[in-house]
């Protein structure tokens, strides 16, 4: 077999959404298509306002804009996590403080949260990994203890829940990806969530490239101006016709995800119980959206051995991040390896099996058998 990592979800209905697009001549951002998908979303995840954007580093870029980030402010997240979740906020002059990792879902340990603030500290970056939600109740009350803003890194954990609510809608402003690895994907788009209200003015400007332009197009200005700072954050409707489609899905790619991601469980519980294995845990709160299957491994070396003995059966698993505050821009910042602990052992042992809506049982079945061969040898 040749199994990929990853293959695109498509219903079928896709190119004539493009086609009604093309047709109708409005290609350009926040058309139809785009007002049908922000409509739909803001409806299920019962949400005050969702704006589709260009990516989900985009969406963070306005999370930093509307929380004022600027130099020498710090920003409170994980190290594991994609390099957006930092980089946006350094780009605004900020200094990313990394905390450490949980041991049992690799969200940031909220334990561990408040020892970091200090008197420059302005938000908290949350990354709810693999659709897993972090500890929001614990965080949102250190949060208000401090007086800081909450940012939810919701890339992985669209249409997956903390308590009943749908995860980006916990916090101050959340952030999603529609990126072609997602559950629900144009290949690259994004949205930004605006939960708080004194922020919602303010995006729809910062959005419209600092411009008041969507109170023009309301009628409530006869004319309109540039009167904030900005940048072009909309999509194409085009990329919003793709998306579409998805998003009428999601409860069917939903129970799809899930019935992979237990099929995967059960096959490997075996090698979890030896201790060879940890397998990913999702709290009796969270129900997740089935974002990845993972699985973490003693050491370095066993992690890279099985990635490659896996590679020569035609099964393309991957390692996840490397660690932010062990990179080079990481140590820029005075980091060094040895800061953090988890997340370090972590980074180095992780292991993401293919995962995808079209898997079909045959290939899960040659996936769980070539993973207890290898590992039962190694």
């Amino acid at each position: 077999m040749n199994i990929p990592f990853n293959k695109a979800t498509l219903f079928g209905t896709e190119i004539r959404y493009i086609m009604d697009v093309l047709s109708s001549g409005n290609i350009g951002g926040d058309h139809k298509f785009s007002k049908e998908c922000q409509n739909l979303m803001k409806e299920k995840f019962n949400a005050k306002s969702i704006f589709l954007t260009t990516s989900c580093s985009m969406a963070l870029d306005m999370c930093g804009i509307l929380a004022d980030i600027k130099h020498g402010d710090e920003i409170i997240l994980p190290s594991y996590t994609f390099v957006t979740s930092a980089n946006v906020f350094v780009l605004h002059g900020a200094k990313p403080v990394f905390v450490d990792i949980r041991k049992d879902n690799m969200n940031i340990d909220e334990n561990k949260i408040e020892q970091a603030i200090t008197s420059k500290t302005k938000a908290i970056v949350v990354v709810h990994y693999a659709g897993v939600a972090c500890e929001m109740d614990k965080i949102m009350e250190i949060a208000k203890k401090h007086n800081l803003i909450v940012i939810e890194d919701a890339a992985q954990g669209v249409n997956a829940t903390y308590k009943g609510k749908y995860l980006g809608t916990i916090g101050d402003l959340g952030a999603y990806s529609f990126h072609e690895t997602k559950n629900y994907s144009c290949g690259e788009g994004g949205a930004i969530i605006i939960n708080n209200p004194k922020f919602l003015e303010r995006a729809e400007i910062i959005r419209e490239k600092g411009t008041n332009r969507s109170k023009f197009l309301r009628g409530e200005v006869d004319k309109y101006t540039w009167v904030d700072v900005g940048n072009s954050f909309l999509p194409s409707d085009i990329l919003a016709a793709v998306l579409l489609p998805q998003l009428e899905n999601m409860n069917v790619i939903q129970n799809k995800r899930k019935q992979i991601y237990d099929y995967y469980y059960s096959g490997l519980k075996y090698l979890e119980e030896q201790g060879i294995i940890q397998l990913p845990s999702i709290p009796k709160d969270c129900e997740s959206n089935y974002h990845m299957f993972y699985l973490l491994l003693e050491n370095f070396e066993k992690r890279n051995n099985v990635l490659s003995a896996l590679k020569e059966n035609g099964i393309y698993s991957v390692f996840h991040y490397v660690p932010l505050h062990t990179s080079p821009m990481g140590k820029s910042f005075g980091y060094k390896e040895g800061d953090l602990p988890i997340t370090e052992h972590v980074g180095k042992t992780l292991i993401r099996i293919p995962f995808y809506y079209d898997i079909t049982k045959e290939e899960q079945d040659y996936i769980i058998k070539n993973l207890k061969e290898i590992l039962c040898k190694i």
